[in-house]
This record gives C-alpha cells, sequence and structure tokens, in this order.
C-alpha cells in the first residue's frame, strides 16, 4: 500500500483534526468537558482509520478502516451540532467545522466507490457438468 500521507483525503482529515483541536482548546465550561473529548476524539478518529487501513494488505480491509473514518465522520458532525445548539460554538466556527466535516465524508465516500468499483466482478462458480 501506498504512503498514507499522500492521499489528500487524509491530509483533508487532518486538518480538520487541527481545526477542531483549536475549537477544542476554547472550550473551558467542566460540564462540557466530556463532549469536548469525543468531538476531539471523533476528529482524530478519521484520518487515523485512513492512515491504519491504508497500510493492511488488502484494499477490502482498506474500506473498511475508510467506513469506519466515515462513520468518525458522522459522530463528529452529529457532537458538533449539539455544540452549536448548546451554544458552545459559535454560528462562524459551527458553519466551518461541519462543512469540511461533510467535505471529507463526500470525499471517503468517493475513495470507496472508487475502490469497489476498480475490483473485477465476481465471478459466479460454474455448475458441475452432468
Amino acid at each position: 500500500m501506498a504512503d498514507f500521507k499522500k492521499l489528500h483525503v487524509w491530509q483533508r482529515g487532518h486538518a480538520l483534526a487541527l481545526s477542531v483541536d483549536r475549537a477544542c482548546k476554547r472550550i473551558r465550561a467542566k460540564q462540557y468537558m466530556s463532549l469536548r473529548n469525543q468531538i476531539f476524539t471523533a476528529a482524530l478518529s478519521i484520518p487515523a482509520n485512513i492512515a491504519e487501513g491504508r497500510r493492511k494488505a488488502s484494499e477490502k480491509e482498506f474500506v473498511r478502516f475508510l467506513r469506519i473514518a466515515v462513520g468518525s465522520a458522522s459522530e463528529l458532525e452529529s457532537h458538533l451540532i449539539f455544540a452549536h445548539d448548546a451554544d458552545i460554538l459559535s454560528e462562524s466556527e459551527f458553519v466551518s467545522l461541519v462543512s469540511e466535516t461533510i467535505r471529507v465524508r463526500k470525499m471517503l465516500y468517493g475513495l470507496i466507490k472508487r475502490i469497489l468499483s476498480s475490483k473485477p466482478p465476481a465471478v459466479p462458480p460454474k455448475a458441475p457438468s452432468r
């Protein structure tokens, strides 16, 4: 497998995680520390799963990790919506982070689709001749 750092989706996911880190550092209220940790963990999981999957031996395993990254992006989006609705994140910060989260998730879906469409179709086994 090639170097994960060359994947555009990993680069965008990494940049998203850095942006989320900066936003999380501004969340100071004690009652939101677990939410802060969950937001940060979900954001970190996106590029981490891309990297881990890229090092696997098969495309099938890579796709499995890309799907986990998609799930982490959806989890992140949900946490960001809550943080916005609870007035923890500003409107502009929310819009920026959610937009980038959705963009990364779409890129993940595109990569999954490209990998799966590049596989030769499975040939059903022939029935035994009589």
